[in-house]
């Protein structure tokens, strides 16, 4: 781990990627932060460039001259929004030149990619953290906790979960291909639940895809996704790129279940509610929206100033990493993918639940140079 940077001034962020997740969530969210500020962009629009340039008073860079920034003393730590494939391209030398990354999901599109990120950090004593926003959502956490240490609902023996939404194919998600598409995209957060609900890694994995009549992806809009876990238990989710928007998830165990609706989505009115029932008595949890970037940035920068290790580091998501790439090669052979048992000793923990008030967003019709993804 770097240093503890010192509070004789905000955290600068450099937001790399300036699509419609960092206009519209992370920027804002930002703007809760009191020890933390934009200090910079780095964009391929120069219609984004000099927009945002000017609304928010920071630098603009190109893609080109982002060596240029990373050098220049001007920032602390940058945040990478760009596609999937563009990830290591920008969070590897941010890293070596000892600049903190909070790197968006999935973390790469490959293993490889992961582990090239997650050794950069290491030789140069940089955090790397993924962006894993519901790690610090209350309500999130709350569930993992009353599942995996207080075993409310005895042992978990099986999840399902649903997560849509209807992207249109002008947007950059809608022929980007698989690493653009709803598995990467909107699968990561079932896979990456259950993985944390049951505290355990899968060891098998088999994915079926369609494409539905009348639309234009270039991969299958719509996934369905069966894990197999150690000791017998199985998750399986149903990812879409081209349906109603839906989202929700159930855990079962030998003593009860929770289940989630909304669970994974963020906004400023969206609070994660979820009901738990015990022989045949159920009880409802409702919690008050948070802002979910705010709370996470303002959870990396509280690591950055204590000197400690994120939690949702790079081998969090080099572990769903590991997992879309054998859904993807499930895809293709249309066979189940067998992976090694893993284990991961580091797990998500009340103490990095942030609460911060949400920010307004702006509305699809103010974002700059940017196919909104619904549409």
């Amino acid at each position: 781990m770097a240093d503890a940077i010192q509070n004789n001034h905000p955290v600068r962020f450099a937001v790399v990627g300036v699509g419609q997740i960092s206009q519209q969530a992370f920027i804002p969210g930002l703007s809760r932060i009191e020890d933390a500020e934009l200090a910079a962009l780095v964009t391929s629009s120069p219609e984004k460039a000099e927009a945002l340039g000017q609304e928010f008073g920071v630098a603009t860079y190109s893609y080109e001259e982002y060596p240029a920034l990373l050098e220049s003393g001007d920032i602390d730590a940058v945040y990478v929004a760009t596609p999937v494939f563009r990830h290591r391209e920008f969070a590897e030398p941010a890293l070596k030149a000892g600049i903190h990354t909070l790197l968006e999901k999935p973390m790469a599109t490959s293993v490889e990619d992961c582990q090239a990120i997650t050794d950069a950090a290491k030789q140069s004593g940089a955090t790397l953290m993924v962006a894993y926003r519901l790690h610090q959502e209350p309500a999130t956490v709350e569930m993992i906790e009353k599942v995996r240490d207080q075993q409310v609902i005895g042992d978990p023996r099986f999840f399902t979960a649903t997560f849509s939404q209807d992207i249109t194919e002008e947007n950059h998600r809608g022929h980007s291909g698989f690493w653009g598409g709803p598995i990467p995209d909107m699968g990561t957060y079932p896979q990456n639940m259950v993985r944390n609900l049951f505290h355990d890694e899968p060891v098998e994995v088999y994915a079926k895809g369609v494409r539905t009549p009348g639309r234009e992806f270039n991969f299958d809009d719509t996934v369905a996704v069966t894990l197999t876990f150690p000791g017998e238990r199985v998750a399986q989710f149903t990812i879409s790129y081209a349906s109603e928007s839906a989202e929700q998830f159930t855990v079962a165990g030998t003593k009860g279940e929770i289940s989630a609706q909304p669970c994974f989505g963020f906004g400023p009115g969206v609070g994660i509610e979820y009901t738990l029932t015990q022989e045949g008595s159920s009880e409802s949890f409702a919690h008050d929206p948070v802002e979910q970037f705010g709370g996470q940035t303002q959870y990396f920068v509280d690591c950055l100033r204590r000197g400690e290790a994120p939690e949702p580091d790079g081998e969090e998501g080099m572990l769903d990493v590991r997992v879309n790439e054998a859904i993807l090669k499930s895809l293709e052979t249309g066979r189940p993918v067998t992976l090694e048992p893993y284990q991961r000793e580091r797990t998500v923990t009340s103490e990095q639940v942030r609460r911060v008030t949400p920010a307004d967003e702006p509305e699809d019709d103010e974002l700059v140079d940017q196919v909104p993804q619904n549409g």
